[in-house]
C-alpha cells in the first residue's frame, strides 16, 4: 500500500497526472528575454495553471503593452477551447485570461 501511495504521490508532483505540463518547460520562444524576467518560467506557468486550468500548448515571453511590458503569455487548452493567459514576467500578476479570438497571436 505504501509503494502506491509513493507512486501516486510522485505521478501527482510530476504534473503527469494532470496533463498540466504537455509542453516542455525548456522550449520557449523570447528567450532572449530571460535575463530580465523576476519571475521564472516554472512560477508563471504554475500562475497560468492556477488563473485556468488545463494543458499548456504554447508559451512565450514576449514584450507587449501592459503590466512592466515583459510577460510569459501562454495557450491552455481547457474544456476544448484554447486560451490566452498573460502572466507579467516581472510581478507574477494575470495580465490577461481569455478565450483565444479567430486570430491568436
Amino acid at each position: 500500500m505504501n509503494t502506491l501511495k509513493i507512486a501516486a504521490l510522485a505521478l501527482l508532483t510530476s504534473g503527469l497526472a494532470t496533463g498540466a505540463l504537455a509542453m516542455p518547460a525548456g522550449k520557449l520562444k523570447g528567450g532572449q528575454y530571460m535575463g530580465q524576467a523576476k519571475v521564472t518560467l516554472a512560477q508563471a506557468r504554475a500562475t497560468a495553471l492556477k488563473a485556468r486550468g488545463g494543458t499548456i500548448t504554447d508559451q512565450e515571453l514576449e514584450r507587449e503593452k501592459g503590466g512592466s511590458g515583459l510577460r510569459y503569455s501562454f495557450d491552455v487548452k481547457s474544456a476544448g477551447r484554447t486560451y490566452e493567459v498573460g502572466v507579467d514576467a516581472k510581478t507574477g500578476a494575470v495580465l490577461e485570461n481569455a478565450a483565444e479570438g479567430k486570430n491568436p497571436d
